[in-house]
């Protein structure tokens, strides 16, 4: 079932176009990945789908009753303010028990519960606010670069913890990152967007497209397989 339709998108922000005819579906269950350079209107796709952004034509048609979960690109957290991990993901919590119960137990915060938010290293923050979009148990997740920060090994779990979560609630994943050569592997499909959709299909037949090379270099396909090689091997290793 088509969780998300995207038809003939375009965005403006005054006489600045920022997304032209954007065309874009998201299915039941799916992991699609949006990749393109800084300015290329990445997160005014997400605003689009949320609401928040200034749409010119064209339409952004929801699933009926479509529960989003959404993890910004960063939080910042008042360091004057004192909350416990816990305190904020039950202020999310609303009265579903199960469901915050549900969201520890996928996203592994448990250990952590007690911490000052303040306090929480880059990948800790990330496993909360994941668990905190979990907790409205949501048909679909919109992850807006949420691995920023985070060193190589931190995005390579963070995205494993993803796949995860889509094996265990069924729950289709849109995001936005910047981690090309780690998150080619962890997507069904790839979206090269610039103001438009450059080229997008399965993760391969994208990064050997001559549009992905010319926004991102033509040395990303070496790296690209290496690191398909040792997430395969690492992959068959956790199971």
């Amino acid at each position: 079932m088509t969780l998300i339709e995207i038809t003939n998108l375009n965005v403006r922000y005054g006489s600045k176009p920022v997304l032209q005819n954007m065309n874009l579906s998201l299915a039941d269950g799916e992991i699609v990945t949006i990749v393109g350079p800084n300015g290329s209107g990445k997160t005014t796709l997400f605003k689009a789908i949320i609401g928040t952004a200034p749409i010119s034509t064209g339409k952004v048609k929801l699933r009926s009753n479509l529960k989003i979960g959404y993890v910004p690109q960063q939080l910042i957290i008042d360091q004057s303010l004192p909350i416990t991990v816990e305190r904020f993901l039950k202020v999310a919590q609303k009265t579903n028990a199960n469901a915050l119960e549900k969201a520890l137990n996928l996203v592994g915060v448990e250990d952590i519960l007690k911490f000052q938010m303040s306090n929480l290293s880059g990948g800790e923050l990330q496993r909360v606010l994941l668990a905190r979009a979990l907790i409205g148990e949501p048909d679909v997740l919109l992850l807006d670069e949420a691995t920023r920060g985070l060193d190589q090994p931190g995005v390579a779990t963070f995205y494993r913890k993803v796949d995860d979560i889509r094996k265990n609630t069924d729950c289709a994943v849109l995001m936005i990152s910047h981690d090309l050569h780690v998150v080619m592997s962890a997507s069904d499909r790839v979206i090269c967007l610039n103001g438009h959709i450059c080229c997008e299909g399965a993760p391969d037949s994208v990064a050997s497209s001559p549009e992905y090379k010319a926004l991102f270099g033509s040395d990303v396909d070496g790296t690209f397989a290496l690191y398909r090689h040792h997430h395969d091997h690492s992959h068959h290793s956790d199971n």
